[in-house]
């Protein structure tokens, strides 16, 4: 009950665990692009009165754990994000002033699951996600 948060009327503990990918999973997240992401998403959750408590950019998906109040809803707080930091990543790397129609950064859906009880062990899985995925990428180049 130690991470209890609470708003007016109500006292929640809401932490889901969320995965999206670039368009057409292209590995678009490199260099200095994936290192100043993480703070932009960390801004942007904070608009939604939401907190990022673990995150992994990996070169073609994002994983976070993300404690979402229960007056917004996940796909509220998501599609901010997403939309807010294509537009962010347009202007800034892309040399765009405006986010003109069709220019789309990230795929349209995302993965979500529940955190509950289990919050370390999905904060170990998205901390060794990189490890895992190299392994992963080793084995399939003895085949």
């Amino acid at each position: 009950m130690n991470n209890v948060q609470s708003l007016s009327h109500s006292r929640w503990d809401c932490k889901y665990h969320v995965v999206w990918i670039p368009k057409c999973r292209r590995k678009a997240l490199y260099g200095q692009l994936r290192q100043y992401l993480g703070e932009v998403l960390r801004e942007l959750a904070r608009h939604k009165e939401s907190k990022i408590l673990e995150g992994h950019l990996q070169p073609d998906h994002i994983h976070m754990l993300i404690a979402i109040p229960p007056k917004y809803a996940v796909s509220q707080v998501i599609g901010y994000m997403k939309g807010k930091s294509a537009i962010h990543i347009a202007r800034t790397y892309l040399g765009q002033r405006k986010n003109y129609i069709g220019m789309h950064f990230w795929a349209r859906g995302y993965f979500v699951s529940t955190v509950g009880a289990d919050e370390e062990v999905v904060r170990a899985y998205i901390r060794d996600q990189e490890k895992e995925d190299n392994r992963v990428d080793q084995l399939s180049l003895w085949k």
